[in-house]
């Protein structure tokens, strides 16, 4: 497998998005796809109304200061917004330099890039890194032509080994080599706070990590793998897709009911019904707006908390009216913006991944 990168190596400043800010012709679209205006009827919450205050910062009318970043913090990067833009404008990429612009001229922004650092950040994943290290296994194929897949495990997996245990369950027995790479963060956490220079630094390295022969890249964290694919030209599979190619069956001991949470980050959901139809004892009930924002956003949650929660519960309201006795999901941000919804509700089915789901079976 080829590698081909297609990013650039010099970092956009806003002014370089000025055309694409015009673009926008304020046809509210995006207000009907947003999970924050939906809560909120705030239309700064939406691109069209961040883009009235930036285009006022390049004609020098504002300046790039908390009140605006407030509003730039105002968004779940969920990508909806760009998904249904009718003049295709890259809205998260816009933010995201809006953003580094800002928080690299003030000390709380220095410190949260600090924090961020490969210094920081970077150790305190690699330090879990080695003390899990002794708990993962290695699942190797049977034969020279086994299907080869490296495996993107993400900072959640690497800061617990529990899902390479669920791996190993499920793929021991098919012909299958998982390829450890010493990755580094996907980068998503730095570009939702402004860190352009760290998610290059973190973009160079994964990319220095694919030096091998391999058939697809494995993932089980839909923002993981939506991030890599805006720097890596390559062959991507999710553990559901993966499953299906290998036409893995589970049973399980006594019937159950489970609903599914889409992650805003995944691109298609194909491979669920015909996984869980693979499941002996599975009924699967779809909730209204399956596919709608959890309401977690990573920093989101904690700089907007009171819209975050309310986003939540909208979800959990929905998850509640199916009386299903599971609720599984294929991101690990969406199982604490689900949980977090759930909180303190009775009667509540448990939040898990799809694998941890599935290691649940004979």
């Amino acid at each position: 497998m080829i590698i081909s990168p297609w990013y650039h190596e010099i970092m956009n400043k806003l002014e370089d998005f000025s055309d694409d800010i015009n673009k926008c012709s304020k046809c509210g679209l995006c207000q009907s796809v947003c999970p924050v205006y939906k809560e909120t009827g705030n239309d700064c919450a939406v691109s069209r109304g961040k883009f009235v205050m930036l285009d006022g910062v390049l004609k020098g009318d504002l300046k790039l200061n908390k009140n605006i970043n407030k509003y730039l913090d105002l968004c779940l990067k969920c990508g909806k917004c760009t998904d249904f833009c009718p003049s295709g404008i890259d809205v998260c990429k816009i933010f995201e330099t809006a953003k580094y612009e800002y928080a690299n001229k003030t000390i709380l922004g220095k410190f949260i890039f600090f924090l961020e650092s490969k210094l920081v950040f970077g150790n305190f994943i690699n330090f879990f890194k080695l003390i899990t290290k002794p708990f993962r296994k290695s699942i190797k194929g049977k034969t020279a032509k086994c299907l080869k897949v490296i495996y993107f495990k993400g900072c959640a997996n690497n800061l617990c080994p529990r899902t390479d245990i669920y791996l190993k369950k499920i793929f021991e027995n098919s012909d299958i080599q998982i390829i450890e790479k010493d990755f580094d963060c996907c980068g998503l956490p730095f570009l939702s706070s402004g860190n352009l220079e760290r998610f290059e630094q973190v973009k160079k390295h994964n990319l220095k990590m694919l030096d091998c022969d391999f058939d697809y890249i494995l993932t089980d964290c839909a923002s993981c793998e939506s991030t890599l694919k805006q720097y890596m030209n390559a062959k991507f599979i999710n553990i559901g897709e993966l499953i299906n190619l290998l036409n893995i069956k589970f049973k399980f001991p006594k019937p159950v009911k489970v609903t599914f949470h889409k992650p805003c980050h995944l691109e298609n959901d194909d491979f669920l019904i015909p996984l869980l139809n693979n499941c002996e004892n599975v009924k699967y009930i779809q909730m209204n707006d399956y596919d709608s924002c959890c309401g977690f956003g990573g920093e989101f949650s904690i700089k907007n908390r009171k819209i975050s929660k309310a986003i939540s519960n909208r979800k959990a309201e929905n998850i509640l009216k199916t009386k299903a006795e599971y609720v599984i999901t294929t991101c690990p941000g969406c199982l604490l913006g689900l949980q977090q919804g759930l909180l303190g509700k009775k009667n509540t089915p448990k939040v898990c991944s799809l694998v941890d789901f599935l290691n649940k079976s004979i």
